[in-house]
C-alpha cells in the first residue's frame, strides 16, 4: 500500500495543521500554508485535518504512481492535475487504481472550462501557488510532537524531515478492498458536492488585517501608507515569511523591544522599513515591531499569492475578524455533516489499516 514519487515537483512536503503546543520550547508550528485547502481535501476523503497530513505541492506538482488503490482528493490551486493524462477536478473525491499516475501540468482555468473538472458537482479551484493531496486513511508517517508536519529548516517531521524526492515510496494507512472499488467509484461519481460560500476561495487582492501590538508607535504617514498603498510580494518570500516591497514604514521614535511571541500572519517591520508577513514556518518569537496582524480568514488567500503579485491591506475590527472566522468554522461543520454518507462508504470499502 504505497505511492511512488516518479518526479518530486518543485517543493512537495507533508503538512497537517501544525505542531501546536511547543512554541514555548522554540519549536515552530509549521503546518499547511493554506489551511482552508488542507482541511477541505482532508474532509473529502474522510480524514481528520488536525491529525492527518496532506501533501502540500508548490507551483509545479510531482508525478506520483499509485501502487495500490486509493481514494484521493485535491484542493487549493489549480495546478493542472491529470490522472493517466486525463484532466481531473479539484474539490471532490476520486478513485485511483494500482498503476494509475497522477501528474500536474499548466494550471487549469478557474472558471470550470476545459481541464477544470470532468465529474458532476465539482467546484473549481483557483489560480495560485499551492495544491493539497489527501488520501483516505492518510499517509504512513510518524507523528513527531503530535504532528505529521514537515519542518524543513530543522529536518524533522513528515517524510524523513525533507521535501519529496524522486524514488520516494510513501506508505498508505488504509487498504481498499479490490472487490469494493467499482461500488466506491460509482458512489464517488454520484456524489454532488456544494461548498458553503465561506469555503469558496475568493480572487481578491485586498488582505484584511487588524492593528498590531505596536500599531500606534508607527508614524501617522506610515500607518496611512500601510492601509492605502500597494505592496509587492518579493521573490525572497517563502514558507517562513513573505517579504514585501513598497512604502517604507517607520516608528515615531527608535525604541528597544523585548522579543515577543509571533503568529501566522504577524506583520513585522525590521529596521529597513520593509514589512514581512510571517507565515507557516515562522520563528516562535521576534523582536521587530508589529504593525498589523493578518486576519485568519485571509491567510489562505495570502498563502496562494505568488511572488511578483501586488496586495493591499484593509484594516478591520476584531469583531469583524471573529465573525468571519466563525462563519468559516460553521461552513466546515456543515460540510463535515453533509459528507457523513461518504464516510460510511469509505468504511465499507476498507479491509485493513497499516501500522502508523
Amino acid at each position: 500500500m504505497s505511492i511512488t514519487a516518479l518526479k518530486p515537483g518543485l517543493l512537495s512536503s507533508f503538512q497537517d495543521l501544525g505542531r501546536v503546543g511547543y512554541q514555548h520550547q522554540g519549536i515552530p508550528v509549521a503546518g499547511a500554508m493554506d489551511a482552508r485547502a488542507h482541511r477541505l481535501a482532508s474532509l473529502l476523503v474522510g480524514n481528520d485535518p488536525a491529525r492527518t497530513a496532506t501533501l502540500e505541492m508548490t507551483l509545479q506538482g510531482p508525478l506520483l504512481r499509485f501502487d495500490a488503490p486509493a481514494c484521493f482528493a485535491l484542493a487549493g490551486a489549480t495546478l493542472g492535475a491529470v490522472l493517466n493524462g486525463a484532466p481531473i477536478p479539484v474539490n471532490r473525491p476520486l478513485l485511483a487504481r494500482p498503476g494509475d499516475v497522477l501528474g500536474f501540468g499548466p494550471a487549469a482555468p478557474a472558471d470550470g472550462g476545459p481541464g477544470a473538472g470532468t465529474s458532476p458537482g465539482a467546484p473549481a479551484g483557483v489560480p495560485g501557488l499551492r495544491a493539497y493531496l489527501a488520501v483516505h486513511g492518510g499517509y504512513a508517517l510518524p507523528r513527531v510532537m503530535g504532528s505529521e508536519s514537515t519542518y524543513l529548516r530543522s529536518g524533522f517531521g513528515g517524510y524523513h524531515g525533507r521535501a519529496l524526492a524522486k524514488g520516494d515510496v510513501i506508505g498508505l494507512r488504509a487498504a481498499l478492498d479490490p472487490a469494493a472499488l467499482d461500488a466506491l467509484e460509482q458512489a464517488l461519481w454520484d456524489t454532488r458536492l456544494y461548498l458553503p460560500a465561506p469555503l469558496i476561495p475568493q480572487l481578491r487582492t485586498t488582505v484584511r488585517a487588524l492593528p498590531g501590538r505596536q500599531w500606534a508607535d508607527f508614524t501617522r504617514a506610515s500607518r496611512n501608507a500601510f492601509t492605502s498603498q500597494a505592496y509587492r510580494v518579493t521573490p525572497q518570500s517563502e514558507r517562513m515569511g513573505y517579504r514585501l516591497a513598497g512604502p517604507e514604514l517607520a516608528m515615531q521614535s527608535p525604541r528597544q523591544m523585548l522579543s515577543e511571541a509571533t503568529c501566522f500572519g504577524t506583520v513585522q517591520v525590521p529596521a529597513d522599513g520593509a514589512p514581512i508577513v510571517l507565515m507557516a514556518d515562522r520563528q516562535t518569537t521576534g523582536g521587530y515591531p508589529k504593525i498589523a496582524q493578518v486576519a485568519t480568514i485571509d491567510l489562505s488567500m495570502l498563502a496562494q499569492t505568488a511572488p511578483g503579485s501586488t496586495i493591499r491591506f484593509e484594516m478591520i475590527t476584531i469583531d469583524d475578524a471573529q465573525r468571519l472566522d466563525g462563519e468559516r468554522e460553521t461552513a466546515f461543520a456543515r460540510l463535515a455533516a453533509a459528507l457523513a454518507p461518504l464516510r460510511e462508504q469509505y468504511a465499507r470499502s476498507v479491509i485493513a489499516d497499516a501500522a502508523p
